[in-house]
């Protein structure tokens, strides 16, 4: 059984992004995954993957490879190309040697067919992650005078330490990934809790009132009525 931290949640193992066309197999995946500890969030095509990738910067990708329009195999392509070496674990509905042999020798780090038990995907994507040390290439997030380390999990308001929860410290890296862009509750509940469709926007709504709280002055974070949050730029 997974460890809860002090405010109930597990601990985050970080945020996994699944490129998959196919919203049931997306949704178990999710369930299972958020289950295991991780923040997910959801692309249905090749070009929303690419994009979220670089905004994101999650510990791992979750890459269909028949996608539409641009599929898995130029995804990883593109990625490594621009030397981004986030951990991918390819899923395919074929079988055929030649589709994983070209995966793999593009830099894949590892690959599924389906059908496949999502515990199995669960426990490949852990050993992948311990391989790689399971962080992703931007170490340090930093908006206005707030600093995110995500490597210690550890946030400062110029330069001092402010002591979060796991789940608040899942909700800032999340906004800060992307400053200005504004997420609804709906998203924020999707992607740091793993929680598609749940309505109750009153906790995320608890966790930014704490966020807020304790970051002071330096809060980033900014609310657009009737929309959501974002996390400002550096002119706040």
């Amino acid at each position: 059984m997974e460890e809860s931290t002090a405010d109930g949640a597990l601990p985050s193992r970080g945020l996994v992004l699944i490129v998959e066309d196919e919203r049931a197999i997306a949704d178990v995946q999710r369930l299972y995954l958020s289950r295991a500890g991780f923040g997910v969030h959801v692309e249905t095509t090749g070009e929303g993957g690419l994009d979220r990738i670089r905004g994101l910067q999650p510990v791992a990708v979750v890459l269909d490879v028949g996608l539409p329009g641009i599929d898995g195999i130029e995804v990883c392509r593109q990625m490594r190309a621009r030397d981004d070496w986030t951990p991918i674990i390819f899923v395919t509905a074929r079988d055929e040697e030649v589709d994983m042999l070209l995966g793999l020798e593009l830099g894949a780090d590892d690959y599924m067919t389906k059908p496949f038990s999502p515990r199995e995907l669960v426990t490949r994507l852990k050993t992948v992650l311990r391989r790689s040390g399971g962080v992703p290439h931007t170490r340090v997030l930093r908006v206005g005078s707030v600093a995110l380390d995500q490597d210690r999990r550890r946030v400062s308001v110029d330069g001092t330490a402010v002591e979060l929860t796991a789940r608040e410290f899942d909700v800032l890296a999340y906004l800060m990934a992307t400053p200005g862009r504004v997420f609804s509750r709906e998203q924020l509940l999707s992607a740091v809790w793993g929680q598609a469709g749940y309505t109750a926007g009153r906790t995320v709504d608890v966790h930014i009132a704490q966020l807020r709280s304790k970051l002071g002055d330096g809060n980033p974070i900014r609310t657009l009525r009737g929309v959501g949050y974002s996390a400002a730029g550096d002119r706040l």
